[in-house]
């Protein structure tokens, strides 16, 4: 039979064993919590719609155009055409599907390239081309946020982003 001192200092030791996990236990959930508020105060994106006129409903705000591009050299597109992006991302390839299509260009995919404009600004990225995207004669290998004056080419198209 155990020594009742030695009970005493093991029982004692697990009192102060259960308190510490209840401590770490209530810490915890409270960093969850604080965790999980912080991330509903951040403001979130959204649509506010506002009615119009004749009982139309329509986008409070107008998409105001995020920048363009400007056809620098291609053998599909007539130089100096411009191609005006707003909220919603453009697609470039030889598919009809894409927004800027450049059948004539082979050395272009038939999906390349997109154009999505966010908040921060202009965002580039290559959407699995054989012969990649490139900017400033920098191949890019993930998305990329392009400033006024890159010039972006897609297969043998040369394109120059304006703000």
């Amino acid at each position: 039979m155990g020594s009742p001192v030695g009970s005493v200092a093991v029982e004692e030791i697990l009192l102060v064993l259960k308190v510490l996990f209840l401590v770490f236990l209530y810490l915890f959930i409270w960093r969850i919590v604080r965790t999980a508020s912080r991330d509903l105060r951040a403001p979130q994106e959204s649509f506010v719609l506002a009615p119009q006129r004749g009982g139309a409903v329509a986008l409070a705000q107008t998409a105001a155009p995020s920048g363009r591009l400007v056809v620098v050299r291609s053998a599909a597109l007539a130089e100096g055409a411009d191609h005006v992006l707003n909220s919603s991302p453009v697609t470039v390839g030889r598919g009809s599907q894409n927004h800027i299509q450049i059948g004539d260009d082979d050395f272009a995919s038939s999906t390349h390239a997109s154009f999505e404009p966010r908040r921060d600004g202009v965002w580039l990225s290559d959407l699995g081309s054989t012969n990649g995207t490139y900017v400033n004669g920098e191949r890019i290998d993930r998305p990329r946020k392009l400033a006024a004056g890159d010039v972006v080419r897609v297969g043998e198209t040369d394109l120059r982003f304006e703000q």
